[in-house]
């Protein structure tokens, strides 16, 4: 799966004044723990002295932002950045990337080391989706295989303007995505995630009448306890109805 949106102002390589700028990337996701929908990766280059301009304008985790919030900023931050890019991985790719054995820690692993290796910055901070965050950068730089410096860091996205950018347009696209989804299913199924009771609901729904599956990650115990379920209570139903007709 290749960049499904990209948008550049400028190479990152332009030459300014004879002197090179330095560049600094930041890669942030969205959508990460959710059962329905994709889960969207966002990567912002900027010259590294453009990072004050993220944090004047109010670039921050995108969790502790406002949709709206958010909207507005997506648009700011587009107008300073130098490059951004946003990796959009589907229910179903999810799903048959975990079947070939790979976690999600690795899925999100390999599509980093693609923004990485394809800007070539000179540094690149990614906030880190697991504890052991120098086993995560070992896996990205086995992976980019370039100059690029690394830094991986746990919530990197409240300590870097340029992490907290790319987490804002990351989040901003997942969210165009889910609304989408809601269009094409008729279905007001909330945010997607399993802390959401309406999220809940469409997923039983879909797994009973056996339509918009597509939209579902399947590989997710949240809807493997489901379809467990589901199974128990037909076992259950038909127990019944064999005991009544003897």
């Amino acid at each position: 799966m290749g960049f499904e949106k990209a948008y550049i102002l400028l190479s990152i390589k332009d030459i300014i004044g004879g002197v090179r700028m330095r560049t600094l990337l930041g890669i942030d996701e969205a959508g990460r723990g959710a059962v329905v929908g994709p889960l969207v990766i966002g990567g912002v280059v900027i010259e590294e002295t453009d990072e004050k301009k993220l944090k004047e304008m109010g670039a921050k985790d995108s969790k502790l932002l406002t949709p709206l919030q958010r909207e507005k900023l997506e648009i700011k931050i587009k107008a300073v950045v130098k490059d951004f890019v946003l990796i959009k991985i589907s229910a179903q790719q999810i799903d048959e990337m975990r079947a070939a054995k790979k976690n999600l820690n690795r899925i999100e692993a390999e599509k980093m080391a693609e923004i990485i290796k394809v800007f070539g910055p000179d540094t690149a901070v990614v906030d880190a989706p697991q504890v052991s965050t120098e086993k995560f950068k070992a896996y990205l730089l086995a992976m980019a295989k370039n100059h690029t410096k690394i830094i991986a860091e746990n919530y990197a996205d409240k300590n870097w303007p340029v992490v907290s950018a790319a987490s804002i347009l990351a989040k901003v696209e997942r969210d165009r995505e889910i609304e989408q989804i809601k269009k094409l299913v008729g279905v007001n199924f909330g945010v997607g995630y399993p802390h959401d009771s309406r999220t809940i609901e469409f997923v039983k729904k879909c797994l009973k009448e056996k339509k918009n599956l597509e939209w579902i990650r399947h590989s997710w115990e949240t809807v493997r306890e489901l379809k467990g379920k589901k199974k128990q209570k037909g076992l259950t139903d038909f127990t019944i109805g064999k005991e009544k007709e003897e």
